[in-house]
């Protein structure tokens, strides 16, 4: 059982998910042991170097980051993850030999976990950007909006009216959404003051219904953005201001009754040396200098947390309400909970699953292992069908995580993992058109492949044949994405092509674990 979950003793129920344990330690590990792009280990020591765990938002840093090293000498090597990964890492103790400062969005997240909070020292806020609302300009005509003027009971009733739809990314995984979900709860509750549990329970009809406007959910806040490109039919985004202000064609809300802001503070490990101490202090200095302030605001859209440095051109400098985050982390889970599995629209799945010949032994072993370790993480209403493949899709079952029973779903999920067997060949473009053709369509969840294989496409339908076929889908079945993940001997240009033409992803689990890379993807579905 994982730190933070409860053993499933009520069949009616499933446990309270917690904030901050909800991801696997699998996934922990391959962001500790990721390499960066020249093959390096990120987290190896060496002289000069500053091995920093960051936020994945904050990879658009890097020529602030070059600054940086010109002015001080000190190089930055960041390793990125979910926030809320992050905070877990840190809270396990794994973070203290591997990393020497972390700067995550927001120092909230680790203050709701003590363990994780005691591991860090000297805080320092380097920028800022609230939560926001993004809003197709066409969109934004026809709903008769000011954008200065605008609340979130405004775009709640526009959602509920069926005039609005966005896109989010999933709080389980990502700050931003966190912080969304306490923005909408907060207003929609009317609370005065951090969130309790009587709060949630009061917004609870009023978020159930708006969340059913909910068109798009994802992991991470850069493929939000590029699966809004994909869908003109989606309104709108909620997310940081500094991401929506790179989108061509949107207007920028923060709406007028609150939102919560990210303050990216920079804090040194409690457990490093004092002369790895100074060069954080160094670091910190330079990233707080008014011409390093000025080339994150222009180069980023986040807000100058000096006085004396204007924000960005198009930056809105109202005053607006800053929402706290829940007082303790018992409401921070209720909301959480509530959100994964009563008030967002279920997930639906497919996992094309090569069990081809070359699977025998030790990666069926793991597959087995990574889908039962999964389960853990079903939503309550979700749909998983496990569809293994070889020379042809072998079997399709299908099932339901109900709340009324929800072990007898997981628990069949888990017998249909431990039957699988290794034989014949690969057949994947024949498999993910099997897979589209039982999804069908018509069906209101966030709707997904996942594609897992070793190897390269030996029989069926070659890559050509796909493409043909995905081109022929009707356009609401277009628009499910497949995330494929690599494995064992699986060829990357052949992955990477099927995940860029449906709009999925590629996750790489032959640098680290395939429980992790089937763990990051929950974040998408």
């Amino acid at each position: 059982m994982r730190p933070g979950t409860r053993a499933r003793t009520e069949p009616a129920r499933r446990p309270r998910r917690s904030l901050l344990a909800l991801t696997a330690l699998a996934l922990l590990l391959t962001a500790c042991s990721a390499e960066d792009d020249r093959g390096e280990d990120p987290t190896a020591p060496r002289p000069g170097t500053l091995r920093v765990l960051a936020s994945s938002e904050l990879a658009d840093m890097t020529p602030v980051l070059e600054q940086v090293r010109a002015d001080t000498g000190v190089t930055v090597r960041p390793t990125y993850t979910g926030t809320l990964d992050a905070v877990n890492l840190l809270a396990s103790g794994r973070a203290d030999a591997r990393y020497d400062a972390v700067w995550l969005s927001s120092g909230a997240s680790l203050r709701l976990r003590p363990e994780a909070a005691r591991k860090v020292v000297s805080e320092t806020p380097i920028m800022s950007s609230p939560v926001a609302v993004g809003v197709r300009t066409t969109a934004l005509d026809a709903l008769g909006w000011k954008a200065g003027q605008v609340t979130w009971t405004q775009v709640e009733e526009a959602v509920r009216g069926g005039r609005l739809t966005y896109g989010m990314t999933d709080p389980a995984r990502s700050n931003s959404g966190f912080a969304t979900l306490i923005s909408v709860a907060s207003a929609l509750s009317g609370a005065q003051s951090a969130l309790t549990d009587a709060d949630v329970a009061k917004a609870a009809p009023r978020l159930r219904k708006f969340f059913k406007g909910q068109r798009l959910t994802s992991g991470s806040s850069g493929w939000l953005a590029s699966a809004y490109a994909r869908h003109p039919d989606v309104d709108a985004l909620l997310t940081y201001e500094s991401v929506l202000k790179g989108l061509p064609g949107m207007t920028v809300i923060r709406p007028t009754d609150g939102v919560v802001t990210a303050d990216y503070p920079l804090a040194s490990l409690a457990a490093t040396d004092a002369t790895t101490r100074a060069n954080v202090e160094r670091v910190t200095t330079a990233l707080r200098t008014p011409a390093v302030q000025r080339l994150i605001t222009a180069r980023t859209h986040r807000r100058p947390v000096v006085a004396s440095v204007a924000p960005a051109a198009g930056l809105d400098t109202a005053r607006r309400r800053e929402l706290p985050f829940p007082g303790s982390r018992s409401v921070a889970d209720g909301l959480l909970d509530a959100y994964e599995n009563e008030l967002r629209r279920p997930s639906r799945t497919v996992y094309v699953l090569d069990t081809s010949g070359s699977m025998k032994g030790d990666r069926l072993s793991r597959l087995k292992n990574a889908l039962t370790d999964l389960t853990g993480d079903f939503r309550d209403r979700e749909e998983v069908t496990l569809m293994p493949f070889g020379s042809d899709v072998k079997s399709v079952a299908t099932h339901v995580v109900r709340p009324a029973d929800p072990r007898a779903g997981l628990a069949a999920i888990r017998a249909d993992a431990d039957g699988l067997r290794a034989e014949g060949g690969t057949a994947i473009y024949t498999s993910l058109e099997k897979a589209y053709d039982h999804l069908g369509s018509g069906r209101d969840a966030f709707t997904s492949i996942v594609l897992m294989t070793d190897g390269e496409n030996t029989e069926g339908d070659d890559a050509d044949d796909f493409d043909a076929f995905y081109r022929r889908l009707p356009g609401e079945r277009r628009d499910i994405p497949v995330f494929a993940v690599l494995f064992g001997d699986s060829d990357r240009a052949q992955l990477q092509h099927i995940a860029d033409l449906t709009g999925g992803r590629l996750f790489d689990a032959r640098k680290g674990s395939l429980d992790g890379a089937f763990k990051e993807i929950r974040g998408y579905q």
